[in-house]
């Protein structure tokens, strides 16, 4: 019987295709639709999904909501998300690797998509394409106002979720630990130019999330102009301080 059931579980660790990391710091809010959108999203994929949330330094419901979808929870107190993004990494099980903040859905097609585009063999990975949950000036503004000087620093990415296979995750070492800011940014670039090694190219799947606008509800549409100090630490990275404002110190993320 002990040998029929260690059989089984390794049949189980063999079937996970996708491990979806999202890293939680009090997102009791928010984390329950992410997490619908995910099992809408995986429904291709039955039983073939497991999702890793992290609590990082929760003193909220975030763990319980976790919980109740039967998530993987893993405990990590680092005010850094690479580190916090690398540990779930480092226990996930699926093939393919998906990461996506706790503030986002996930439209339904983005994991066929990126099954879809790695399994061609044309491609090493990607981010998505999506939309503000709602938009106004300001946000626009304020979006190119960012997205401009990251653009000219790590040329034409798409971040938001990303996706690729944990083998080449690995091989870049995944996400830069030295970044507080801007990480994702830096990940998409080195995915890119390993993938260009092997004449694979960096995809996007298109509309594929919708994201909060809380950074906006609480600081100002305009937050950016008025502020473009927080654009240089986001080109810099490792500014502890605005790090702390933008990510690791409160909900307006």
């Amino acid at each position: 019987m002990g040998e029929k059931e260690n059989s089984l579980e390794e049949k189980n660790k063999e079937d996970i295709k996708f491990s979806i990391v999202i890293p939680a710091h009090n997102e009791e809010q928010y984390i329950g639709k992410c997490i619908e959108s995910i099992l809408k999203a995986s429904k291709p994929f039955e039983n073939q999904v497991e999702i890793i949330v992290v609590l990082n330094r929760c003193t909220d419901k975030t763990e319980e909501i976790a919980k109740s979808y039967n998530c993987i929870v893993l405990k990590n107190n680092d005010k850094n998300l690479s580190k916090i993004r690398n540990a779930a990494i480092e226990i996930a099980r699926g093939e393919i690797i998906v990461t996506i903040d706790a503030d986002t859905l996930m439209n339904d097609h983005v994991l066929s998509k990126a099954e879809e585009y790695l399994s061609s063999g044309k491609y090493i990975g990607g981010g998505v394409t999506g939309k503000f949950e709602r938009m106004s000036l300001g946000i626009f503004v304020s979006a190119l106002l960012l997205i401009g000087p990251l653009f000219f620093k790590y040329g034409a990415i798409s971040v938001g979720i990303f996706w690729c296979y944990k083998k080449d995750f690995k091989s870049i070492k995944g996400f830069n630990e030295e970044m507080l800011m801007a990480e994702d940014a830096d990940f998409a670039k080195r995915l890119k130019v390993w993938g260009k090694k092997s004449g694979k190219k960096y995809g996007t799947i298109q509309n594929g999330m919708i994201t909060s606008s809380r950074k906006f509800d609480k600081n100002g549409d305009w937050i950016l102009l008025k502020r473009p100090s927080i654009i240089l630490a986001y080109l810099k990275g490792t500014d502890r301080k605005y790090a702390d404002e933008a990510y690791y110190e409160n909900q307006d993320r």
